[in-house]
C-alpha cells in the first residue's frame, strides 16, 4: 500500500485512475491543480470551477480526501512564458510536453513529495513497467487511439518511477463503462480538447496579447506578393489554412514552407511532394531526456515526429549533447520547438526538440 496524490482534473480519466487505486487498497488523496486564474479575464474559456466541483464529487463518492494545489505563478513561468517567448524567437513550443516536465511531473510531484507522497497518478493513457535492475520503463497505452507516451517523453527516470497510470492497460470505452458501474458523476463528460488557459480562443489571438504584431508580405518562392500577415509567429510550418490566399484553378491550395525574419515574409508554395522546404530526411535535436539509459552510440531506433504520427524508422547519431536524426521516410513540415519522441518498439526511450530542420 502506498501512499498516493491523484491528480484530478474532473475529467473521467484521473476519476477512473482514482476509483482503481482505491480499489486496490492503497491510501489516496485527490488534488486539482489549479492553473490559471479565473473565468472573467480575458482567456475566459477554462471553465477551472467546473472541473474543480467534479474532482470534488468524485472524491466525496470514492470517500478520499481532496485538496486543491495553486500552481498558478509556477505554470506562468514554466508554460506560458515558455510558450511566449518560444514564438516570440521564431519556434513553435509544444506547451503539452512542457506542462507534463515542469508542472504535473515537476511542480506537483515537487508538492506531493514535500506533503509526505510516495507518489503521484495521473489519468494519461500510458503503462508502466518495473525491468529487473528496477528501471521504470514507460510504454505506449494499450488503447493506441488515446495513447499520450509522446507527451511524456521528456520526463527523466526520477520523475517516471514517481508517476503512476492506473488506466493505460484499458481502453476508452471499457474506462467509460467503469465510471458508469461505479456510478461517477463525470461518467459521459466530453474529454478536454487543447490547451486549458486557452480554451476555445485561437493561439494567434491568445499570443496577440504578448506579441505585438508585425505586419508583412506573403509570398511565392519566387518572391510574388500573394498577400498580407499580421505577424509570423501567428504561422507554423506546413500550415495550410488561415493565411487568407485563396487556391488556384486546380483547386490547389497553399502551405507555409518558410518564415523569412529577415524580410519578415511568409513564403508559400503549393503542396505536392517536390514541394522545396516541406519535407525533410534529416534534423539536429536538442535538450535530450531519457526515461532510463541514454543513447549514446549510433544506432537504429523508432521515433514519433509529432503527436498521433505513427513510428518512423530513423538513424540517431548523437553529436555534442544533441541528436542528429535521419529519418528512413522523408517527413513533411517539422518545425523547430516541437518535440520528437524515441521508442524501442513500444517503449518510449525519450526525447528531443527539433532545433534545426536539415
Amino acid at each position: 500500500m502506498k501512499r498516493i496524490l491523484v491528480a484530478m482534473s474532473g475529467g473521467v480519466d484521473s476519476s477512473v485512475a482514482a476509483f482503481l487505486l482505491k480499489q486496490a487498497g492503497h491510501n489516496i488523496e485527490g488534488c486539482y491543480m489549479k492553473i490559471w486564474l479565473d473565468e472573467t479575464d480575458v482567456f475566459g474559456e477554462c471553465p477551472w470551477q467546473k472541473d474543480i466541483d467534479d474532482a470534488r464529487s468524485v472524491a466525496d463518492q470514492l470517500g478520499i480526501p481532496f485538496r486543491i494545489v495553486n500552481l498558478i505563478e509556477e505554470y506562468r513561468e514554466r508554460v506560458v512564458d515558455y510558450m511566449i517567448q518560444g514564438y516570440q524567437s521564431g519556434i513553435t513550443p509544444n506547451p503539452d510536453v512542457m506542462c507534463n516536465r515542469e508542472i504535473k511531473f515537476g511542480a506537483f510531484l515537487e508538492y506531493a513529495i514535500k506533503e509526505g507522497f510516495d507518489a503521484i497518478a495521473t489519468g494519461h493513457y500510458v503503462q508502466s513497467k518495473t525491468n529487473d535492475p528496477g528501471i521504470t520503463e514507460l510504454w505506449e497505452g494499450m488503447d493506441k487511439n488515446k495513447d499520450q507516451s509522446y507527451f511524456l517523453a521528456l520526463l527523466n527516470q526520477d520523475q517516471a518511477a514517481r508517476g503512476l497510470f492506473p488506466v493505460g492497460n484499458i481502453a476508452k470505452p471499457a474506462l467509460r463503462d467503469i465510471a458508469r458501474h461505479a456510478g461517477l458523476v463525470n461518467a459521459d463528460k466530453k474529454d478536454s480538447q487543447g490547451i486549458c488557459f486557452i480554451g476555445k480562443i485561437k493561439i494567434g489571438d491568445f499570443l496577440q496579447e504578448y506579441i505585438p504584431n508585425k505586419p508583412g508580405n506573403i509570398v511565392s518562392t519566387e518572391g510574388k506578393v500573394l498577400g498580407k500577415h499580421n505577424g509570423l509567429h501567428r504561422f507554423t510550418l506546413g500550415q495550410r489554412k488561415g493565411m487568407g490566399i485563396p487556391s488556384n484553378a486546380d483547386n490547389q491550395f497553399y502551405v507555409v514552407i518558410a518564415k523569412d525574419y529577415q524580410k519578415n515574409e511568409l513564403v508559400v508554395a503549393f503542396e505536392s511532394p517536390s514541394t522545396p522546404k516541406l519535407y525533410t530526411r534529416e534534423v539536429i535535436v536538442r535538450n535530450l531526456a531519457w526515461n532510463g539509459e541514454a543513447i549514446t552510440e549510433e544506432r537504429n531506433l523508432l521515433a514519433k515526429p509529432r503527436y498521433r504520427d505513427p513510428s518512423q524508422v530513423i538513424r540517431a547519431t548523437p553529436e555534442n549533447y544533441k541528436m542528429r536524426i535521419r529519418f528512413k521516410v522523408p517527413q513533411r513540415a517539422l518545425t523547430p520547438g516541437q518535440i520528437l519522441a524515441f521508442y524501442e518498439g513500444e517503449r518510449l526511450l525519450g526525447g528531443g526538440v527539433y532545433e534545426t530542420i536539415l
